[in-house]
């Protein structure tokens, strides 16, 4: 689970996006003045932040400069929310070190897009710096080449391995086949080898994802596959005969 921080001081506009992103999964802490974020940063583990550019105590640029200060090493999403369109918000906020930004009136499911949008970002780059590859009940070790699921070690072959790593790295992505025949066999996709839809489908049958309704390896017709990382958590013993 997430943890969002939501810095509004618009209490109706505060309420209802707490209980929206609550729904979805998300564990959201709210602050209505700007001058008590850091100390709620310091404090707590926070994966997200929106923030509201017009604040009491202070504003949402101070703020977000002041964040970027306090964790040079570790740069938290942060997503502005602003009621103003003109270029100067967008700019400054940016500067100040924003990710993106969202103008007001908020819509559910479009602020909805930018934070899974930020939160798959930042967990792909963490992962690359990372040798090891956690997504739930998998674990891909990058350096050993061992795939750890549901505690248990699983064996696949080289191709299989790289194949693998190759769509988790990209998790949330979807990868069309011509990046993957140039990342694993250094060639351009010829539009007729389906070596890659094989292994899918391997992959598929070792993790329990059922072909007919997919949920951690999905095949996007026309555009390539994609690695989803948020169902690797389950109850189910994947078959490795």
């Amino acid at each position: 689970m997430h943890n969002i921080l939501l810095v509004e001081d618009d209490i109706s506009l505060a309420n209802w996006v707490c209980e929206y992103l609550s729904e979805q999964g998300f564990n959201v802490t709210h602050v209505a003045r700007g001058d008590l974020v850091l100390e709620v940063i310091k404090k707590n583990t926070t994966d997200i932040v929106l923030l509201d550019v017009m604040l009491p105590g202070l504003n949402g640029i101070e703020i977000c400069r002041l964040i970027r200060q306090h964790e040079p090493s570790k740069k938290v999403p942060i997503i502005m929310l602003t009621a103003r369109a003109d270029e100067f918000d967008e700019v400054i906020g940016l500067e100040a070190g924003a990710d993106d930004y969202v103008i007001k009136p908020v819509r559910p499911r479009a602020l909805l897009a930018r934070i899974n949008r930020q939160l798959s970002h930042n967990d792909i780059i963490e992962n690359k710096l990372s040798s090891h590859l956690v997504f739930g009940d998998l674990t891909i070790n990058q350096e050993a080449k061992r795939v750890l699921y549901q505690g248990k070690e699983i064996e696949l072959s080289t191709s299989l391995f790289a194949f693998l790593t190759y769509l988790a790295l990209h998790a949330g992505n979807v990868v069309d086949r011509d990046s993957v025949f140039k990342a694993l066999k250094k060639r351009e996709y010829d539009g007729q080898d389906r070596r890659f839809d094989v292994m899918l489908s391997s992959l598929r049958k070792v993790f329990n994802d059922d072909p007919q309704k997919p949920q951690k390896f999905k095949t996007i017709w026309g555009k390539g596959y994609l690695f989803v990382g948020d169902a690797w958590q389950e109850n189910l013993t994947p078959d490795t005969e």
